[in-house]
């Protein structure tokens, strides 16, 4: 397998919680990059990415994405596979629940990214999510809020698929 970057937020408590899990169980070459400071050099040096990207407010990519994306708009991301994660809370928001993963799909597709790690909605109750395609979520969908019990072993099937997906 490639090296593997995982960008998160260095300041978000639950995410790091969750990135050494994923860390752990991913093994092999893995670089964590900080996304409140990264550079476009720093995001483009890779083929496989995992991106943290929780959902904030109703519907919103934090403001550290919204601030990071522009850098990268106009890259060609061609031949690269991302992996997308984030949390929600469907039972606060379900009608935009993890909508912050489907944003950064559209984003990353829009640009000739790969998106794997598709995982099953199956056992979530929400409204609507812009991260739902038929039965699936374009990523891991996290609900610490609600569903915090089930999150460990969320994460471990879903990394199990990365590791068949990333090249």
């Amino acid at each position: 397998m490639e090296k593997t970057g995982i960008f998160y937020s260095f300041r978000s408590v639950k995410t790091a919680q969750q990135v050494k899990k994923i860390m752990k169980l991913l093994g092999g070459d893995v670089d964590t990059v900080d996304v409140d400071i990264a550079t476009t050099d720093d995001f483009m040096k890779f083929t496989n990415y995992i991106l943290a990207v929780p959902t904030w407010f109703d519907g919103e990519l934090p403001s550290y994405w919204d601030e990071f994306l522009p850098s990268v708009e106009d890259e060609d991301l061609k031949g690269k596979n991302f992996a997308l994660f984030g949390g929600g809370d469907q039972k606060g928001y379900p009608e935009n629940f993890v909508d912050g993963i489907g944003l950064m799909a559209e984003f990353l597709e829009e640009r000739g990214g790969q998106l794997v790690g598709f995982t099953s909605t199956e056992g979530y109750n929400f409204e609507e999510s812009r991260a739902q395609r038929g039965e699936q979520f374009v990523g891991l969908a996290l609900d610490i809020e609600n569903q915090a019990a089930l999150s460990n072993e969320r994460i471990e099937k879903w990394v199990e698929s990365l590791k068949k997906e990333f090249k």
